[in-house]
């Protein structure tokens, strides 16, 4: 589809909450603005990555143009926000996402899926 993908702006809504809800139930932002709480950096790292594939699929499925994947990621750091993660993991999520999903399947597939 390209450049201007008619792609419905709701419908990358839809998708950018339910990939910030579903990140959210696997690391809660207590757990992010916590500093005693902390999970491992390898946890960390597997439940972004298998967010970050999920993303990737969309992305490969719906072929999201320039302006499709910028508004995903503008709507998926706004939900984060919303929810109450740091700037800083914001920013990391938010990067890896745009990466992800520019990069498409080559991100994710030299990654490979990993058990939870």
């Amino acid at each position: 589809m390209g450049l201007f993908s008619i792609f419905s702006k709701a419908e990358i809504n839809n998708f950018a909450k339910d990939l910030a809800s579903n990140l959210a139930k696997r690391y809660p932002p207590a757990l992010d603005v916590n500093p005693e709480k902390r999970v491992s950096e390898n946890r960390l790292t597997r439940v972004l990555e298998d967010t970050l594939a999920q993303a990737v699929e969309f992305q490969q499925k719906h072929r999201l143009g320039m302006f499709g994947k910028a508004k995903l990621g503008n709507e998926f750091r706004w939900q984060l926000k919303e929810m109450g993660y740091t700037e800083k993991f914001i920013d990391v999520a938010t990067e890896g996402l745009m990466v992800y999903i520019t990069r498409g399947s080559t991100a994710a597939s030299s990654q490979g899926k990993q058990p939870n």
